[in-house]
C-alpha cells in the first residue's frame, strides 16, 4: 500500500497541523513530583525490607495516608504519594507500578504482589487531542492482586477477591471471588477465613 506522503497529488503544506496540547499538570505540581522522585530515589529505593517504616514515613511526608503497619517495598514505583491510601497491614510488593494520577486505596490486609500494575490513567481515544482521563482504584480489605496483574482505571476489587497472576481487570471484581485471565473472568468463590468472616 502506497503512503499518501509518496502521492504526488498530496500537499502536506495544506494539511492541518496536529494538535499538541499544553502540559497536563501545572508547573508547580510537576516540580513537586520531580522532588518526590528524587527523594524516593535517594532515600528509599535502595533501602532493605526492614526499613518499610522509614519508607512509609517518607510517603506520608508527601501526603500519602498510610497506616504504620502497611508495607511498601523499596522497588515499588508510586507516581504521586498524595493519591495513595493504605490500611492496616496492607502490602505493596516489589516492582509494583502504582500509576495513581487518581486516588488508589488499598484497604486493610489487602496485598498487591510483585510487578503488579495499578493504573488509574487512560486517554480519550475519540478526541484528537488525546487528553488524559483518570478514575480511582479501590482494593478492599483482604483482597489479593497477584504477580504481574493489571488493574485498570475505575476498578473496584471487592473484599477478599483475588485477581490471578497476569490477570487483567477492567471492571468490578465481586467480593470473595477468584478471577483469572485477560480479561479477568470469575472461576470460583474463595473460602473466607474465620477472622475475615467476623
Amino acid at each position: 500500500m502506497r503512503s499518501r506522503y509518496n502521492d504526488p497529488t498530496f500537499d502536506i503544506a495544506a494539511q492541518p497541523l496536529p494538535r499538541f496540547g499544553g502540559a497536563t499538570f501545572a508547573l508547580r505540581f510537576r516540580i513537586m513530583r520531580l522532588l518526590w522522585t528524587i527523594c524516593w530515589t535517594l532515600f528509599a529505593a535502595w533501602t532493605p525490607s526492614p526499613l518499610s517504616p522509614w519508607r512509609g514515613w517518607l510517603l506520608r511526608r508527601f501526603g500519602a495516608r498510610i497506616h504504620s503497619t502497611a508495607i511498601v517495598r523499596s522497588s515499588a514505583r508510586i507516581w504521586w504519594p498524595g493519591n495513595l491510601a493504605m490500611g492496616k497491614h496492607a502490602s505493596m510488593g516489589p516492582g509494583v507500578i502504582c500509576y495513581n494520577v487518581a486516588e488508589i486505596t488499598i484497604e486493610d490486609f489487602a496485598i498487591v504482589s510483585q510487578r503488579a500494575h495499578l493504573c488509574t490513567g487512560t486517554h480519550d481515544v475519540d478526541d484528537e487531542g488525546f487528553p488524559l482521563k483518570s478514575r480511582p482504584i479501590t482494593i478492599h480489605s483482604n483482597a489479593w492482586i497477584a504477580a504481574e496483574a493489571f488493574v485498570g482505571p475505575g476498578v473496584v476489587v471487592g473484599e477478599g477477591a483475588v485477581l490471578g497472576a497476569r490477570g487483567v481487570a477492567a471492571g468490578k471484581l465481586e467480593p470473595w471471588t477468584i478471577y483469572v485471565g485477560n480479561p479477568a473472568k470469575p472461576v470460583r468463590t474463595r473460602k473466607r477465613s474465620a477472622a475475615a468472616a467476623q
